[in-house]
């Protein structure tokens, strides 16, 4: 007899397959780039765990899919493990599942279109109440929009990092998780690029929650290794500032960025997806350990 849990595991597999059939199907090619990576991209807040051999597991496969992209690949996906120090509680596990896709023939918004038809699809396969939920148009609001009614203040006229991340965390998250079902956050202040690019005064990149749960997010990709490097400069001081540990850089990531040319790319925790799919309480109780 099947526990509770080999029964979520079972259905964890159904949703991979049904992942792979659906960017298979689109024409994307899958690829498995390294666990173990000499430079992670300097992000404040996110730690990659060392390895005593040498180098860190990595947060993301980003900057090795990028490379991919930079050196002719057009449309690409990956699922596979990911690290983060110091994440652990029912949303967050030190090692989870991503799933990232890139293309060079869609845009940032279309990323969004192409994930609202997957979780559709997906939803489709678990429960007829999650389907029906998951067929009503997922909502998308801009941080400009969100900050004016839910925290009473324009990031784009009065940037304050601290004062963002708080009222994220306390205002704005807790109002889409109030609304209920699938919202995009879309089109953030530069200042909050990381690695998108800028297009007038946002920046292409968008978060995906569905009950108030973040999914996933996506960028517009920035293709210009020098501002690459700038922001990355800034990224390694804040992080020294913080006391966190300062990453070696990866040269060959930014001297490839202007080769890449424009693109879009996505990343999702499926672990937080067949929570969501499930109705799982808990990360620990989709993973098999």
């Amino acid at each position: 007899m099947s526990s509770p849990h080999t029964a979520l595991l079972a259905r964890r597999a159904a949703t991979v397959r049904g992942i792979r059939e659906f960017f298979d199907a689109l024409g994307y090619v899958e690829v498995e780039t390294p666990v173990r990576i000499a430079a992670p991209a300097p992000e404040p807040h996110i730690d990659c765990p060392p390895v005593s051999t040498g180098g860190f597991l990595r947060a993301s496969p980003e900057l090795q899919m990028k490379k991919l992209l930079a050196a002719g690949m057009d449309r690409i996906y990956q699922i596979g493990p990911c690290f983060r120090d110091g994440e652990k509680g029912s949303r967050h596990n030190p090692e989870f599942t991503m799933l990232e896709w890139y293309s060079k023939s869609e845009g940032y918004l279309d990323m969004a279109d192409g994930l609202e038809t997957l979780f559709r699809r997906l939803a489709a396969g678990h429960a007829p109440q999650l389907a029906e939920r998951a067929g009503s148009p997922f909502r998308r609001v801009t941080v400009r929009e969100a900050y004016g009614i839910w925290a009473g203040w324009d990031p784009w006229t009065a940037w304050d990092q601290d004062r963002f991340d708080f009222d994220m965390a306390t205002k704005i998250e807790p109002a889409i998780a109030a609304d209920g079902g699938g919202t995009f956050l879309v089109d953030y202040p530069r200042e909050a690029a990381s690695l998108a690019r800028i297009r007038g005064d946002v920046a292409e990149r968008w978060e995906f929650y569905w009950d108030g749960l973040e999914l996933a997010n996506c960028f517009g990709e920035l293709c210009d290794g020098a501002e690459q490097s700038r922001r990355f400069g800034e990224a390694r001081e804040a992080r020294r500032t913080l006391g966190e540990a300062d990453y070696p850089v990866d040269g060959e990531f930014l001297s490839s960025l202007d080769a890449m040319g424009e693109a879009s790319g996505a990343a999702l925790g499926v672990d937080r997806l067949v929570m969501c799919l499930t109705g799982a309480p808990d990360i620990s109780s989709v993973r098999a350990f």
